[in-house]
């Protein structure tokens, strides 16, 4: 497969498959992370929260299964290869949210919508690919290494389940099995979870997808002969990646990341014509274009900060169990509540 297609094409064709899986469930499942929230704060409903947990859970199992079958070198993925910055992931998460429930989508949801005709999500797409490289390498490249510099590792990988192998003398990718197991578990542990099959279908294909990604970049990353980055899905600098290879595709590779947004925005038609939710739709409002212009380029800054979006950290790192996973994306929650609440109630006290 190598041979005939090549490694970047091969790694576009492993992100444009996977990504699929993650179009489908946002269009079929309706798996998004600011509607999970806004659900579970103003309509009582936990599903699409705990339809999360079970992509969560189900990752962490499938990725420390490729740990310990030897397919995936833990150390490769750019999340367990640097120090932990606690204040970026603390800074970036909260300035994601915060741009995440003021445009309205995250960059992954923002393809979903697009994906089904919403025209007003293609602006955050390319607002958030513009504004992630600014701050990647970009205007603001240097000042942001200059104030949140991330350092090579040492000889210990900064992971919770290294951290544990450490203290018990345990394996680590048992670890990291048996700590997905029991996240699962407690998720699903409601009745009303189990007797939602939706929830618990498509959060296993969101978390599968992540999984294929670790898998399939891995493969070709210890196949190959060109030095290959081990990567899963995020939708940040990836739809920057996206941009520029639409511009100069003679020059440049795909890659994983090009295949992985094509991927959704392909799975995100289909799901919607399947559903006969496809429909174009524009902005008629200038202050809401306005809103989600500036929510795009915080999701875009916060995403570079925090080295990952909502499905970044909050799927792809949270499957490796770094240390900052758990954190940015507490962050990314409480930022999207600041923004929920400034739209919906305002900051006025209540009373």
């Amino acid at each position: 497969m190598l041979d005939m297609l090549g490694e970047d094409l091969t790694l576009a064709l492993i992100g444009l498959g996977s990504g699929l899986l993650l179009g489908l469930a946002a269009r079929l499942g309706r798996f998004c992370t600011l509607g999970a929230i806004e659900d579970y704060f103003y309509s009582s409903s936990d599903l699409r929260l705990r339809m999360w947990g079970v992509a969560i859970g189900t990752a962490i199992i499938g990725t420390f299964g490729l740990i310990g079958a030897g397919w995936l070198d833990p150390a490769a993925p750019v999340y367990l290869r640097m120090t932990w910055n606690p204040l970026a992931s603390i800074l970036g998460g909260l300035i994601f949210g915060y741009g995440m429930a003021i445009s309205g989508n995250c960059g992954f949801g923002a393809l979903a919508r697009l994906g089904g005709g919403d025209l007003r999500s293609f602006v955050i797409v390319l607002v958030t690919g513009i504004s992630s490289y600014v701050a990647l390498s970009g205007p603001l490249a240097a000042l942001r290494v200059r104030l949140f510099p991330q350092e090579p590792i040492g000889e210990t990988l900064p992971g919770i389940a290294q951290a544990l192998s450490r203290v018990t003398g345990l394996e680590v990718a048992s670890l990291g099995i048996a700590i997905g197991g029991v996240l699962l578990a407690l998720v699903i542990w409601p009745r009303h979870v189990r007797r939602s099959p939706g929830t618990l279908i498509w959060g296993l294909v969101v978390g599968l997808a992540i999984v294929l990604g670790w898998a399939g970049t891995s493969w070709v990353a210890q196949t190959g002969w060109e030095a290959t980055p081990v990567v899963s899905h995020t939708f940040s600098a990836p739809l920057g990646d996206t941009i520029l290879f639409a511009m100069l595709a003679s020059a440049l590779a795909p890659g994983f990341g090009v295949g992985s947004v094509l991927g959704v925005l392909a799975g995100a038609f289909i799901g919607s014509m399947i559903k006969g939710h496809f429909r174009w739709e524009a902005c008629d409002d200038p202050r809401e274009l306005r809103r989600q212009i500036g929510g795009a380029v915080l999701m875009g800054l916060g995403a570079v900060l925090a080295v990952g979006c909502s499905v970044g950290q909050g799927l792809s790192a949270m499957s490796l169990l770094t240390f900052g996973a758990p954190v940015t994306l507490a962050c990314i929650l409480a930022g999207c509540y600041i923004g929920l609440r400034q739209l919906v109630i305002g900051f006025a006290p209540a009373e």
